[in-house]
């Protein structure tokens, strides 16, 4: 009697081994981003080919058909694993790689007069967007969120705070989900300012850096542009995120006292203990180190011509994961007030950068 259930269990044993390996737990969803980002080529080329012309990068394809496919259908939980690590460990990767092509001579031509502009920006953007925040009568610490949010790196930025000050998995929910589907608009619609406002590669790359919400939908935004555009734009963007940590410090002053008791009687440790702050993403040190070595010499140009061409590739991966990730349904669960307030800051953080460009004379 005692025989079955040892060969019972080494059958479970062994049967639930093989579900826990990399490639059980993520290869039906990769397989999913790989079906989707072909299509994005393939629509890249059947319009090169009709048309003559290139109206939307392969980039941008890849986030539209995958955000087409979450909202069109109930993507299965065995699949999100994989559509996640596209999203994520490969966009870092790429991030990473893509400092191999960086020229930081060029891209801080601008001297420090940039970097100022952009903390400047950050603190005006962030006061515009929680009064307009509050103005819609949302809640001090939604309202927090959502401008902070815009202001710096999206989500990041919305994670890194909530647990500082006490907000709740609904108002973290309610400030993330706009902000995924507001960044796919902007990374949509940035690129046809170029023409209108008659703006170099350089100075797109600096407004893209300085407007759209975290670094995957600035490459999103440049990319499709230059790779100029898109280098200044990660660079741009790189002192935004470092912005991070000292906003961090800012708002949690801010909001101590009015929160605190709130916090308590909520139970806010267990939100604290549930989002975590990352003020400066390792991918990002990653891509000042390989910019560093290439402005040194030390990656010869062969290599670094190899490298952009695979951080291209993960890139465009990515942009599908991204893209998979974005529901268009939960616009409506976020509410018209939170989704008015991040829309206004958004307007107010892209005509800031444009009144930079302008002011500092950035050629």
């Amino acid at each position: 009697m005692g025989s079955p259930p040892r060969r019972s269990s080494r059958r479970s044993a062994g049967s639930r081994t093989p579900r826990h390996t990399p490639i059980r737990r993520l290869g039906p969803g990769l397989a999913l981003v790989a079906l989707v980002t072909g299509g994005a080529v393939l629509l890249g080329a059947l319009q090169a080919q009709t048309l003559g012309l290139t109206i939307l990068d392969r980039l941008v394809l890849a986030i539209v058909l995958g955000a087409m496919v979450r909202s069109a259908w109930t993507v299965p939980d065995s699949l999100e694993s994989g559509i996640s690590f596209a999203a994520t460990p490969l966009l870092e990767v790429a991030i990473v790689l893509l400092g191999a092509a960086v020229d930081l001579p060029l891209l801080l031509r601008a001297g420090p007069s940039l970097a100022l502009s952009i903390i400047a920006l950050v603190i005006i953007s962030l006061a515009l967007g929680y009064a307009s925040a509050r103005l819609l009568r949302l809640p001090p610490r939604l309202a927090a969120l959502v401008a902070t949010g815009n202001a710096i790196c999206g989500n990041s930025a919305i994670a890194a705070l909530a647990p500082v000050i006490g907000a709740t998995t609904a108002e973290v929910t309610s400030a993330i989900a706009f902000t995924a589907v507001l960044g796919v608009g902007v990374v949509l619609g940035l690129p046809l300012l170029i023409a209108p406002l008659g703006l170099s590669d350089y100075q797109y790359g600096v407004l893209a850096g300085m407007s759209v919400y975290a670094v995957p939908q600035v490459l999103a935004a440049t990319m499709p542009v230059s790779a100029l555009a898109a280098q200044v734009g990660t660079l741009v963007k790189l002192v935004r995120v470092m912005m991070l940590g000292p906003v961090i410090i800012l708002v949690s002053f801010v909001h101590a006292r009015r929160d605190r008791q709130e916090t308590e009687d909520s139970g806010g440790l267990a939100v604290r203990g549930e989002y975590s702050a990352r003020p400066l993403p390792w991918f990002l040190i990653g891509f000042l180190g390989l910019a560093s070595l290439r402005t040194g010499g030390m990656i010869p140009d062969p290599i670094a011509g190899q490298l952009a061409t695979v951080s291209g590739f993960l890139t465009l991966v990515a942009m599908t994961g991204l893209g998979l990730g974005v529901d268009l349904r939960k616009l409506r669960r976020a509410g018209p007030r939170v989704s008015l307030a991040a829309a206004i800051a958004m307007v107010a953080l892209v005509s800031l950068g444009v009144l930079s460009i302008r002011l500092l004379h950035i050629a």
